[in-house]
């Protein structure tokens, strides 16, 4: 068998495959009204699309875990009944198509209400649909970008707590991974960054005192999450900046996280300030992942510029990873792990009706 396509264990929960569906945000949803944040036809189309195709696990786009949390005013939200019922008829489709629905939990923090990559992303005042952002300290995140308030000890465990709420109407939607987003500059990488975290108090300063906030919040999500179903932990290893998150330091969370409940990290990069330019190339993450793995034991999954099946293949395979993360590769096909699979002469089941264009 393939490694690609041999199937993960993980708690009491079987994973079909390594191939999986990245996290990648759509702002897409209703961003007025009763439906604010409740995902639609769109969603049910671009998830279930990529199950038909053979993904082993989708990961829903970066979910907000309150109003204040999103990104974009169209942002996926997860604090009412409606977005729940909502998630729930994606969920069941792609079980029954024998993928394993995951939810990606997030707080955007300082990079919070924006207009859409499309409309320009600029920051949004409060006559254009826009809100107060938040960070650990008061620095904004980039020129024309408002200072964010600083969270007082009382907001944060707010926070804390509306992760678990979500948690638990993620687990309620039929669920079965929930990924803490703790990447790409949003809340949780703001407190672990020493280029964001300034603060004095338990919650800066010291290695020990960034990771608490993110801690925190995985120990809520793990206390409302079943025993018998996974929690990732999304990362970026390091912010390609001299003085901030490194390596070293996420090899270091990794352990912490594995005490605490985390079964998978997820590994990326950047994303903490604008402008930071990354060596980019096919894999150029992989490196990433492999040292997590080999230093703290971890289970990680690889993103990044993975578009070649063979290419894939060797990740796993070599153990550099336990699973690899397609992104924008799955936006320009869908298809891409049926593919893989006749690439790798693997039998890789297929929807009854598309037999007829796989069968060897």
């Amino acid at each position: 068998m393939s490694s690609l396509f041999e199937p993960l264990g993980i708690r009491s929960l079987e994973i079909p495959n390594r191939v999986w569906m990245a996290p990648m945000c759509q702002y897409s949803a209703p961003s007025a009204g009763e439906d604010v944040g409740v995902p639609g036809d769109w969603h049910f189309t671009h998830l279930s699309t990529r199950a038909v195709g053979g993904a082993g696990l989708i990961m829903t786009e970066g979910t907000a875990v309150s109003a204040a949390g999103r990104i974009t005013p169209a942002d996926l939200g997860l604090w009412n009944n409606r977005q729940q019922a909502g998630f729930q008829r994606i969920t069941r489709f792609l079980r029954d198509l024998g993928a394993v629905p995951g939810i990606q939990l997030t707080h955007a923090g300082r990079k919070a209400s924006t207009a859409r990559p499309w409309d320009g992303g600029h920051p949004l005042d409060s006559e254009h649909g826009g809100w107060h952002s938040v960070s650990p300290s008061p620095l904004p995140y980039g020129t024309g970008y408002p200072e964010p308030g600083e969270l007082t000890v009382h907001e944060i465990r707010k926070v804390v707590d509306e992760f678990a709420q979500a948690a638990q109407r993620a687990l309620a939607s039929g669920f079965q991974v929930a990924e803490v987003h703790g990447a790409h500059g949003y809340l949780l990488h703001q407190f672990l960054s020493p280029f964001t975290n300034h603060r004095q108090d338990q919650y800066g300063g010291s290695f020990t005192n960034r990771i608490r906030f993110a801690l925190e919040v995985v120990d809520a999500v793990r206390s409302v999450w079943p025993d018998s179903l996974p929690v990732f932990f999304r990362a970026s290893a390091t912010d390609w900046l001299d003085c901030g998150w490194t390596e070293d330091d996420t090899v270091q969370l990794a352990s912490e996280l594995l005490d605490h409940g985390v079964d998978l990290l997820d590994i990326s990069s950047g994303g903490i300030a604008p402008g930071i330019r990354k060596p980019v190339a096919p894999g150029y993450q992989v490196p990433f992942s492999t040292a997590v793995r080999n230093k703290s034991g971890a289970p990680v999954s690889a993103v990044g510029l993975i578009t070649d099946a063979h290419q894939a293949e060797h990740i796993v395979a070599t153990g550099r990873a336990d699973a690899v993360m397609l992104g924008r590769e799955l936006l320009r096909n869908p298809y891409w792990p049926l593919q893989a699979a006749g690439e790798l002469r693997e039998n890789h089941n297929c929807p009854k009706p598309y037999e007829m264009a796989h069968k060897r």
